[in-house]
């Protein structure tokens, strides 16, 4: 992955040791975080493992974020934000994976890889915690065998062109899914969501709800949704051929014939290279703010002052973004909070 990075003109090492702010995931809150700290003179340097965007950057198209009446797609959005981060200075170091981190106050050190594979660390004064998401596996039998070959976690955008003309399968009843559904059925012949519970206003949007079960457009109308219904098992050879669905209030099952499966059924957290630095909740999601329990998570906390509103159990360290316990899973407010935090950033940096 490295070396790719490096023909196609990315960065893959960060060129200083020591900054201001260092952001861990590129997603919408931490680009905002990049864009507003960068803007505002902080020396900042912005990492990702896999590419920004974070999980909006596979969405294929945002029609509810504000100032894009006619929508936009997640990875536009990702590169334009990019492209302003870059404006501002911002060094962009991706891909590169963020193994660890440890305090030496008031100095934060992550370890990343060095320029001959082994461990180097880079310091930062404060460190913002945007890591986001990762999908969750599906559940269902011989699914591991088939990734990357008939199914696929959030890539609807890019395999849509080979879905032309062909019966594929979306699990999930979130905006992602509805979104993908949506973006596949502008190629596929017929799109079919498997859904496991009864509706999917519970999760989606009312906007991509009645786009969906209104059937008042071509795309609608490609569209068909499975309540109430499970995929269990997945067949084929080299590459997906079909699956197994059941029925779970009736306990029927049933074998359909498709070569594409797009699973968007929820995430969990990329916080698990944070060890024990800061408090998680019980699902890994980074405690910040009033949220921090001072029986139960400030116990070595060294300040008089209170946490900020979006830091973490630990002095300079702020989250933002789905990564952050009881956030709102939203772009728009992703990108607030990844703004916001730069304020914070500067209150904590003007008292070392």
């Amino acid at each position: 992955m490295g070396d790719l990075a490096l023909k196609v003109g990315l960065s893959v090492e960060a060129k200083g040791a020591v900054y201001d702010v260092a952001i861990v995931g590129a997603g919408p809150a931490g680009l905002a975080a990049a864009v507003y700290a960068a803007s505002e003179g902080l020396s900042t340097i912005l990492l990702d493992r896999d590419g920004p965007g974070g999980q909006a950057g596979y969405s294929s198209r945002i029609e509810n974020y504000l100032g894009f009446p006619s929508g936009v797609s997640g990875a536009d959005l990702a590169r334009r934000a990019l492209t302003q981060a870059r404006r501002f200075e911002v060094e962009v170091v991706s891909p590169v994976d963020v193994s660890g981190v440890r305090l030496d106050a008031p100095f934060k050190y992550l370890t990343v890889p060095g320029p001959d594979g082994s461990a180097r660390e880079i310091a930062c004064k404060a460190l913002v915690l945007t890591p986001g998401l990762a999908w969750q596996r599906l559940p269902a039998e011989c699914v591991e065998q088939f990734e990357g070959r008939g199914v696929y976690y959030g890539a609807a955008t890019t395999e849509a062109l080979n879905c032309r003309d062909q019966e594929v399968y979306v699990v999930g009843a979130g905006n992602s899914a509805g979104q993908a559904a949506i973006y596949l059925a502008g190629f596929a012949r017929r799109v079919m969501m498997v859904v496991r519970g009864k509706s999917l206003g519970e999760k989606m949007s009312q906007y991509l709800v009645n786009r969906i079960e209104g059937k008042s457009d071509e795309i609608g109308r490609k569209i068909d949704v499975l309540y109430q219904t499970e995929v269990v098992v997945c067949r084929g050879a080299k590459h997906l051929e079909g699956l197994t669905l059941v029925n779970t209030a009736s306990g029927e099952r049933t074998s359909v014939d498709t070569g594409f499966l797009f699973v968007f059924i929820g995430a969990v957290p990329r916080t698990g290279w944070l060890g024990t630095l800061v408090s998680l909740d019980a699902r890994g999601f980074v405690i910040t703010g009033p949220d921090l329990d001072a029986e139960n998570h400030l116990k070595n906390w060294p300040l008089e002052r209170s946490p900020y509103l979006l830091e973490a159990s630990v002095p300079g360290v702020f989250a933002a973004g789905d990564v952050r316990h009881e956030s709102v899973k939203r772009v728009a407010s992703a990108v607030g909070e990844g703004s916001v935090v730069v304020h914070f950033i500067h209150r904590y940096l003007a008292s070392l």
